[in-house]
């Protein structure tokens, strides 16, 4: 039923939303909700695993971006269906929070609305399911943690197999092994050890990205790269073991803050006033000079006379850096911001084994390498064509963030969709533990997690209910980590083949995946307010005559 929602009092029909509003009650508004949700996830269902297809998404203005990238697919495409909206969030969430596994959650959390409408038509009430699925929840998340295993945060071994699985779905997988090898190094340079733990943070590293060269060109730098050039063609444009000082201000005359007018009268009076000018840029530079400093990374504008002058003092000088850029410098060359150019100290300066501007394809670029230490670092990624980079992009992204993921949570499962087939031969044997109808929806859940197997297998060109039951077989035997091998098409222990993934990606799928199927489910009322076109805009917080 779609209609206006309206009451009856005293036998007259009442109506409390705008005409012209819709509404959908009951079975119709959560079948609606159900089909939304499933029509995103077979817009990325064909994408999982090492063998999934690509898809080609043409904006509106015509650019083009090809990926097989869950989180970039659902963020390009323009959904408008509430339901749908709330799969992309599923996505986003993954993606926010361990940057990998987001066509996963989203497949799973489509098939958990699958299983749950069949129980529905068959009179199980949705607050009995949601129940289960909560139960299912945290029996399959104990099931995860019983069986992951521990490694140590900084066995490369064990980083390499995550990075390279994360590696294999993409479109670069060819590449896989040594964008893994980057992306490992890349975060050990930035992770710190704390009582807590280990600590890494994926915004240490910065991603430079530039058409060009090919993708063996990638390379990881112990420094930063700043996609900028030195201001004044008179300055060095390399300095070994550079001094760098880090300015939050501009190297300008300050303007004042209030109209003021000078009355000239007299050339020499205005010959007075510009000197005036030069000689406060020229103590600037002498206090830049004077710290010891010979490279210049301001934040803001540099005056063209203190350019001058910092090119005759041989000082390289860079302007407009971006916040974040001058943030990672700090922490790669150990200076230290200074706001005030007076408070500038040799003890503040930064260090390097090298500064050089080099041309990069068509464009300059700046070089600080040789950091001793550093706690921030760069990739510069290289690639044929703009698309390929920014598929590059994507794809170490992921890489940075699995290898992130096992350093804070040392602790791993096999890929292939064993865990999921696992958590479900397990899940049966919980159902039958429990006496009421959450059993049917404990049962149901299990069921969904085997769309993960059946997926890899679709997708990979195998019969997927003939690898399903093998797979089934084969964990009823206690083979715990069999799974789908889509490189080598048939199903066998996942540990043999080194694909694994981090505990904290399947923990964040099941979570995502669970709730967001939860919170469709509670749906019961679908009420969507339309003005009539006639109508003004009324002021803002709408009509106070009216419950919309």
């Amino acid at each position: 039923m779609t209609e206006a929602i309206a009451a009856r009092i005293g036998g007259q029909s009442v109506l409390i939303l705008r005409e012209g509003t819709d509404r959908s009650v009951g079975r119709e508004a959560l079948h609606s909700n159900i089909q939304a949700a499933r029509a995103v996830a077979e817009a990325v269902k064909s994408a999982l695993g090492p063998k999934g297809m690509d898809k080609m998404l043409v904006a509106g203005f015509g650019d083009v971006t090809i990926t097989n990238d869950g989180a970039t697919i659902l963020k390009e495409m323009d959904v408008q269906n509430p339901a749908a909206k709330m799969m992309v969030d599923v996505a986003k969430t993954q993606d926010q929070e361990v940057g990998d596994g987001t066509t996963t959650a989203v497949v799973l959390a489509a098939e958990l609305l699958t299983k749950a409408e069949e129980l529905i038509e068959k009179g199980v009430h949705p607050t009995i399911i949601v129940d289960g699925y909560r139960q299912a929840t945290e029996r399959a998340l104990e099931i995860l943690d019983e069986i992951a295993i521990k490694v140590e945060p900084n066995d490369k071994k064990a980083l390499r197999d995550v990075a390279v699985t994360s590696q294999a779905s993409k479109l670069l997988s060819e590449y896989a092994e040594y964008t893994a090898n980057i992306a490992i190094d890349a975060i050990l340079q930035v992770a710190e050890q704390t009582p807590e733990g280990w600590k890494a943070d994926v915004e240490d590293i910065k991603v430079e990205k530039k058409a060009g060269g090919s993708l063996a060109d990638t390379r990881l730098i112990n420094g930063l790269v700043i996609d900028k050039e030195v201001v004044h063609s008179g300055m060095p444009k390399s300095i070994k073991n550079p001094k760098i000082a880090l300015l939050n201000s501009a190297l300008e005359v300050e303007k004042t803050e209030f109209d003021a007018k000078i009355n000239i009268q007299r050339p020499e009076q205005m010959k007075a006033f510009l000197d005036e000018e030069t000689n406060i840029l020229k103590e600037m530079v002498d206090k830049v000079k004077s710290s010891g400093a010979n490279v210049l990374l301001c934040q803001k504008g540099i005056d063209d006379v203190a350019q001058h002058f910092l090119a005759k003092e041989e000082i390289a000088a860079i302007r407009r850096v971006s916040e974040k850029d001058i943030e990672k410098l700090s922490k790669a060359t150990g200076g230290k911001i200074v706001t005030n150019i007076d408070d500038l100290k040799s003890e503040y300066l930064g260090k390097a084994d090298l500064f050089e501007e080099r041309k990069i394809s068509n464009d300059k670029m700046t070089f600080i390498e040789g950091c001793k230490n550093p706690k921030a670092v760069a990739i510069l990624i290289r690639g044929g064509t703009e698309r390929i980079i920014n598929e590059a992009e994507r794809s170490i992204h992921d890489a940075l963030c699995v290898v992130r993921d096992v350093i804070r949570e040392p602790r791993i499962v096999a890929g292939g969709g064993a865990p999921e087939l696992e958590i479900a031969s397990q899940l049966r044997r919980f159902a039958e533990k429990l006496t009421g109808k959450e059993q049917l929806a404990v049962i149901c859940y299990a069921e969904a997690l085997e769309v993960i197997p059946m997926t890899l297998a679709e997708n990979a060109g195998l019969d997927p209910m003939d690898i399903l039951v093998e797979l089934r077989s084969m964990h009823e035997k206690g083979e715990k980590w069999a799974g789908v091998d889509a490189n080598k098409e048939k199903a066998m222990d996942m540990t043999k083949s080194n694909v694994y993934e981090p505990l904290a990606v399947k923990s964040q799928v099941v979570k995502t995946a669970s709730e967001a199927a939860s919170m469709i489910l509670r749906i019961d009322d679908v009420i969507s307010a339309s003005k009539p076109k006639d109508t003004p805009p009324g002021p803002p917080g709408g009509d106070s005559s009216e419950f919309d």
